[in-house]
């Protein structure tokens, strides 16, 4: 058992990352760093500005002036506005994707997730984050699950919260996820050297916390 100063927490969309995320910072006193939340938001403000998001120049542009808050509630704010619902759907993580190719967004990106992370404890979930953004962390966890069982916990959540999808369609969206994420030129999604993989299909989040505290000392 280790006390790690930061911990990543990689993995495809839907593996439970954020959930995991949440409740380690909660339970040790960790700050909680989402970097998909980031990734969304630029992807969001891309779609708001009217950009096409094949043209590297007018992204980075946007990216470049956006201002990206965290709030304490879990709340994300873009220029000053509360954004969280709407990146927050299936069409925000694919934006998120499409933005996140760039390397010079990505840079952008890490640049402020580290500059946040300074003198603090903190707990970063994303594609990658134990790979990149932090390659020195001290605990690096890769939380996995079959796409299968990713596309139907996204679409309870997406049910719940009043959309009307399928099943079919998320699965078809979890798919299309994983091969941008996993086939984009720099930092693609890969399993970080040194890291603990937890697979999440059929276990809850109770089960998988279990786990992660055999690797924390308190």
């Amino acid at each position: 058992m280790i006390n790690p100063k930061i911990i990543t927490i990689d993995g495809p969309a839907g593996a439970g990352k954020s959930t995991l995320a949440k409740e380690i910072a909660k339970q040790f006193g960790y700050v909680h760093l989402d970097s998909g939340a980031l990734y969304r938001a630029i992807g969001y403000g891309c779609k708001l500005a009217g950009v096409d998001l094949k043209n590297r120049e007018a992204v980075l542009k946007v990216a470049e002036n956006l201002k990206v808050e965290f709030l304490p509630d879990g709340r994300v704010l873009l220029n000053g506005k509360d954004v969280t619902t709407k990146i927050r759907t299936p069409e925000g993580g694919l934006l998120a994707s499409q933005v996140a190719q760039f390397p010079e967004v990505r840079e952008i990106v890490v640049k402020l997730l580290r500059r946040m992370a300074k003198g603090k404890k903190i707990v970063i979930d994303g594609r990658d984050a134990g790979t990149y953004i932090f390659p020195n962390a001290e605990l690096k966890i890769y939380l996995t699950a079959s796409p299968e069982e990713r596309a139907r916990r996204r679409y309870e959540e997406l049910k719940k919260k009043g959309y009307s999808v399928t099943y079919e369609e998320v699965l078809k969206e979890v798919v299309e996820r994983d091969r941008q994420d996993e086939n984009r030129p720099f930092a693609p999604l890969r399993i970080p050297d040194g890291a603990v993989v937890i697979d999440t299909t059929g276990k809850s989040l109770e089960e998988v916390l279990l786990q992660v505290k055999e690797l924390i000392d308190p």
